[in-house]
């Protein structure tokens, strides 16, 4: 019988934890793992591919705000809402008796959702003593300010934790450049290269060539991207703009962006052929989340990075400086106005094509075979 495999993921602004948990999920099942995946999060409407699918009561957040956790009304996640969740993944556990648990983010993050994380572990290796737990993590963390939650994570990490698996390239960005790499952590790290989706081909004119593409992810939080992309196009009439946002922006916020946008720029709901769109595009403009940037390192295409940095957010400047460092890409802050992405627009629809990316982008495999190493080494 094969290995039986617990992921628990819970996004709560975009959905950049949850595609990263169904990747990690297809990569696993696709290996002949038996693979649940549970999510807290708002569902995506997404079908299992592979391995099961179990949806939690859902709880988001309100911008940048994670302290405060919602419901899918909008209203504040009530205490039975919480036990309910704690409860159905503790009993998910009892039921698989899995043998390994991976928790998406935990202990480095989700600190408000600490009880249902431990709980899980607790069900999980009460069900089966020998289970591996691991955390899965993206390349960039945001590190806590008060020492007591680093310290709080590092212990935990030491005493719960059999490895840590890090969705990333440390020749590109070392997980220490984002968060302290106590002594506890680093023996614990496994780097498996970036999860990336397989490339899409091209299907036939998906856009059209000289075309500047802007997308923003599946949240609101492009939003501010979006209306500095309209601008730059209005001092840039002659160049074609095309806008794909996220269904996380509002209707009403929908409205206001194609009634912002000058002629030479499309506004639409975002599409299931970006990959093809992004593909044959003269220059992308996005933010640099994770599923972004890869996006951009698998097309190659030239690339100008906006990165999310409301609420002392840090992630994404910080893979964005990484990306600019390495010859791939180049970035314009919000603070910087339309101008500057106009004339740095400019400046790369002239200059030549980027090198091509050295960067370990298979981390399906990476995971694949590091999970195979961890079992075969459990005690």
């Amino acid at each position: 019988m094969s290995a039986r495999i617990l992921i628990a993921v819970t996004h709560l602004l975009g959905i950049g934890h949850l595609v990263r948990a169904r990747q990690l999920a297809r990569a696993l099942a696709g290996a002949g793992y038996e693979v649940t995946l549970a999510s807290g999060g708002m569902p995506d409407g997404k079908a299992a591919a592979g391995y099961r699918f179990v949806q939690l009561p859902p709880v988001r957040t309100e911008g940048t705000d994670f302290r405060n956790l919602l419901d899918e009304h909008g209203h504040t996640a009530t205490p039975e809402r919480l036990a309910a969740r704690r409860e159905k993944l503790a009993a998910l556990a009892q039921e698989l008796s899995p043998d390994i648990v991976i928790t998406e983010h935990f202990p480095f993050g989700r600190r408000q959702l600490a009880g249902e994380f431990l709980g899980l572990i607790e069900a999980a290796r009460g069900a089966n003593p020998r289970a591996l737990i691991l955390s899965s993590i993206r390349d960039v963390l945001v590190a806590p300010q008060r020492p007591e939650r680093l310290a709080e994570a590092a212990e935990r990490v030491s005493t719960l934790f059999d490895a840590v698996l890090v969705h990333g390239d440390p020749r590109v960005l070392p997980l220490e450049a984002s968060w302290p790499v106590t002594s506890e952590i680093a023996g614990k790290l496994v780097y498996t290269g970036y999860l990336a989706e397989p490339p899409a081909l091209p299907v036939g004119a998906a856009g059209s060539p000289g075309t500047i593409l802007v997308s923003g992810g599946g949240s609101a939080a492009a939003l501010p991207l979006f209306e500095m992309a309209l601008a730059a196009a209005q001092l840039l009439l002659q160049h074609p703009f095309h806008l794909l946002i996220g269904q996380g922006v509002a209707e009403g916020d929908f409205d206001g962006l194609r009634q912002l946008a000058p002629s030479n720029a499309a506004v639409e709901r975002a599409r299931p052929d970006f990959a093809a769109l992004l593909a044959t595009c003269a220059l992308s403009i996005s933010q640099a989340g994770y599923n972004t940037a890869l996006d951009l390192l698998q097309t190659g295409r030239p690339a100008l990075l906006v990165p999310f940095d409301a609420g002392n957010e840090t992630e994404q400047g910080l893979r964005a400086t990484a990306l600019e460092r390495a010859g791939l890409a180049r970035i314009v802050r919000l603070a910087e106005g339309p101008q500057a992405l106009a004339t740095a627009i400019e400046a790369m629809l002239v200059q030549d094509s980027p090198p091509a990316a050295r960067v370990d982008l298979d981390g399906a495999a990476g995971t694949v075979a590091a999970i195979a190493r961890l079992l075969a080494s459990r005690p």
